[in-house]
């Protein structure tokens, strides 16, 4: 009875050791792939503790995070002939955890690889302005290129950004000197239309002033205020050229007396000691030498 009871025991540990080691556990960011006397069995084991068949069964674990892998510095040829150095990184996770076991031997290794010749490739094929400016369009490209191969080893591409375009020291000069040029171009331009919507205002201004002279004098008026809101000790004072016109236009219209000398109604006045000249008296001039009649 003793001996059954021991045997019993013996078979209930041993029971319980091969249970043990068949045990595993497979954490919430992994994927459990069995392998069966060495052939892959259908699907993956999900996270959570899963047995397997001691001595037969083998597991290896796949993880399914977002991998962040840094590509490093290529340097390139761009289509409109500039030597640029670009550097990138790559976001893409397993989504099917057999295939990545199976298909290729080390998935992190191969997806650099590609990565490196894809962008190699997408440097070639764009052109400086597109590096420098259209990234998003050489994002999606690369990302694609990338996929292609990297779907049959059950990865997914998440992402694909360039971080750093590195140019030659002259080209940078160059660009810088370029883009000082375009600057200096659009403020001339941006003054010149400036100057030429200031003249057509003040063409406006100076017919509608023209038109109405008591406008000149508010604005005069006005100009003055400007000036003397400074508290400037001296005001110059200008004196405007409409005014000289009224003072002109007033002495015509007032008129002068007939008994005023003649200087003052505008006649001229001959020179006592001389006398009117002949000119003036009517005579004609001979000329003493031919004694014909001057011209």
């Amino acid at each position: 009875m003793e001996g059954a009871v021991a045997g019993l025991l013996v078979v209930v540990v041993c029971t319980l050791v091969v249970l043990r080691s068949g045990m595993r556990i497979v954490n919430q960011v992994e994927r459990g792939v069995v392998f069966r006397l060495g052939k892959a069995l259908p699907g993956h084991r999900q996270p959570g503790i899963t047995f397997l068949v001691p001595f037969v069964d083998r597991m290896r674990k796949v993880n399914v995070q977002v991998v962040t892998l840094p590509i490093p510095t290529q340097e390139g040829i761009t289509r409109d002939n500039v030597s640029v150095k670009v550097d990138a990184v790559v976001y893409f996770r397993v989504v099917d955890p057999v295939r990545a076991a199976i298909e290729v031997q080390d998935y992190v290794f191969a997806v650099g690889q590609v990565a490196q010749s894809s962008l190699r490739s997408i440097i070639g094929k764009s052109d400086l302005d597109d590096l420098l400016s259209d990234r998003e369009r050489l994002h999606e490209g690369l990302a694609l290129m990338i996929d292609s191969p990297a779907a049959g080893w059950g990865v997914h591409i998440d992402r694909v950004e360039i971080k750093d375009v590195q140019l030659p020291e002259s080209l940078k000069r160059s660009m810088s000197r370029q883009a000082e040029a375009e600057r200096e171009r659009r403020a001339r331009v941006i003054t010149a239309d400036g100057e030429f919507q200031a003249a057509q205002q003040l063409a406006n201004a100076s017919r509608i002033m023209a038109d109405t002279p008591e406008a000149m004098q508010l604005r005069l008026l006005q100009t003055v205020v400007e000036v003397a809101a400074e508290k400037n000790s001296t005001l110059v004072m200008p004196f405007p050229v409409e005014l000289l016109r009224y003072f002109d236009r007033a002495a015509r219209n007032l008129g002068v007396p007939d008994d005023a000398p003649a200087a003052a109604r505008g006649e001229q006045v001959p020179d006592p000691r001389t006398g009117p000249s002949p000119a003036e008296r009517g005579e004609q001039l001979v000329d003493p030498r031919t004694e014909s009649p001057a011209s």
